[in-house]
């Protein structure tokens, strides 16, 4: 069964979020260097079975676009181009990094490893990829 993965993409760093082969857990992957992506993904492609990858796409809360937004469709067109047959989606990443601030406090995480802005990444990645999972079900 193959995985979903979801990008939080960012100019210096990304944050990879995986679901299980069944499709049921979002967990977050790792945060890669925005340099070092694209060999990144693949290597991951070659060892991983993934059907579908979610792209956030920045958005400000009245649907106009961030000043991140055209890096993201940059992105995506090099994605497209690098791995044409992968299927991919935009998801709408509004909030996440906020949200990803807040579960880190939730959890209990110390206030040193909050202020690591990979962990957001990831996180951020994580919730858009539960998110996506949510509306499935």
């Amino acid at each position: 069964m193959a995985r979903i993965l979801c990008i939080d993409y960012g100019k210096k760093r990304t944050g990879l979020a995986v679901t299980d082969p069944l499709k049921i857990i979002a967990s977050a992957l790792t945060t890669v260097e925005t340099k070092d992506l694209f060999p990144f993904l693949k290597k991951y492609f070659q060892q991983e079975a993934v059907e579908l990858v979610l792209i956030g796409e920045p958005k400000n809360w009245d649907e106009s676009d961030t000043h991140a937004t055209p890096l993201v469709h940059q992105f995506i067109q090099k994605f497209r181009k690098d791995f044409p047959l992968m299927k991919i989606e935009t998801v709408d990443e509004r909030y996440t990094s906020k949200l990803a601030s807040q579960a880190m406090v939730e959890m209990g995480m110390k206030k040193k490893d909050r202020q690591k802005k990979g962990n957001v990444d990831q996180i951020a990645a994580t919730i858009m990829l539960q998110e996506y999972l949510k509306a499935l079900s």
